[in-house]
């Protein structure tokens, strides 16, 4: 489908991956980062969003450095002037990201400030400019987060329109958070649980639109959700629940991306991250990170677990005393042992 005089849509440029961990303020820095790698080698990821002022004028290596083995990694953008979206997408290119994605989901008060986030979908011609002038700056893929309303503007209705002025502009994916932002009365925390989750409008989204590529995020904790979902759309991004439990990525590559490999154990995932920690707290620089923020991404590691508190009680005293790391990797594999050996045989976590 093309709106009326508008040039029919390119082909999109973004590879088909059905499940990603969705850019989350305070949580997916390189180092979250850099863990969920060691446990889905073929998911995609993104940064925190990251500001068009940040990007031009900031230190870039702090907010945009990452390692080689973080691909496939995706630069969520916030910001509203084409110009500067497009100078971003450059330097997002030469930093050697995989896609860039522009932020119209975040509600906080902060943004909306800056006239970028959800309040954007208030102005999808806005949107769609900075789309056209990001395609037209990079060969990356570039996708769009947004909600499915915001205030009274949210009906179906509104959001289609929203799509497809920017899908005309090339937008290459549109991953859509399934509950509207308030933008005024409820803090970003409550804008991701209070408003109901309305899957039923981009399972709608993409029948009606089954040109355009379309991923779900909102509510999903499981591969098996994960699954039903992909029969009514192309993608699915999961947030909270990956900080949550991570270890819930644990099969993803098996059963999403028909890796041969099998599973990483726990005990391997915290050998091969504490080698990144390790290298991060050897760097002679007052402004590097704290352990605490080096080795927070292992918490929630035995989420669910019948020790997962005396996991996270042993984090927290490294945290405090980053001393002697090794003895994490020997108790990794102690506890995961004990849940194999609990288990009824046979049983396997989905």
């Amino acid at each position: 489908m093309t709106l009326e005089g508008q040039p029919p849509r390119r082909q999109p440029r973004v590879p088909l991956r059905p499940v990603s961990v969705a850019p989350m303020m305070d949580r997916s820095d390189r180092h979250f980062r850099r863990m969920m790698r060691l446990i889905t080698r073929h998911t995609l990821l993104y940064t925190e969003m990251v500001t068009c002022p940040a990007v031009l004028r900031g230190d870039r290596e702090r907010v945009l450095g990452f390692e080689p083995a973080q691909h496939p990694l995706a630069l969520q953008l916030g910001g509203d002037d084409p110009e500067a979206l497009a100078e971003c997408a450059r330097v997002a290119a030469a930093y050697g990201y995989d896609e860039v994605n522009l932020n119209v989901g975040c509600p906080s008060d902060r943004v909306q400030s800056g006239n970028f986030g959800a309040c954007l979908m208030r102005e999808p011609e806005r949107v769609a400019a900075g789309v056209a002038a990001m395609r037209a700056a990079v060969d990356l893929p570039i996708t769009v987060k947004h909600r499915i309303g915001v205030d009274e503007l949210d009906r179906y209705e509104d959001m289609l329109h929203f799509v497809d002025v920017v899908a005309a502009a090339g937008c290459d994916r549109f991953s859509v958070h399934a509950r509207k932002a308030w933008l005024r009365g409820l803090s970003p925390k409550q804008n991701r649980t209070i408003p109901p989750l309305r899957y039923a409008d981009v399972h709608r989204l993409k029948r009606e639109r089954p040109e355009l590529t379309i991923e779900i995020n909102g509510g999903v904790r499981s591969l098996d959700e994960v699954a039903a979902q992909l029969e009514q759309v192309d993608a699915v991004m999961i947030g909270r629940a990956a900080w949550d439990d991570p270890w819930l990525f644990a099969d993803v590559d098996r059963r999403l991306f028909e890796a041969s490999a099998p599973p990483p154990t726990r005990a391997q995932v915290v050998e091969g991250y504490l080698e990144h920690v390790e290298r991060w707290l050897g760097r002679a620089t007052k402004h590097g990170p704290s352990p605490t923020i080096l080795l927070r991404p292992l918490l929630n590691l035995f989420a669910g677990q019948h020790d997962a508190r005396r996991w996270k009680r042993r984090v927290s005293d490294k945290c405090q005393a980053p001393r002697e790391l090794a003895e994490l990797v020997t108790l990794a594999g102690e506890l995961e042992s004990r849940e194999r050996r609990s288990q009824p045989a046979g049983l396997e976590r989905c």
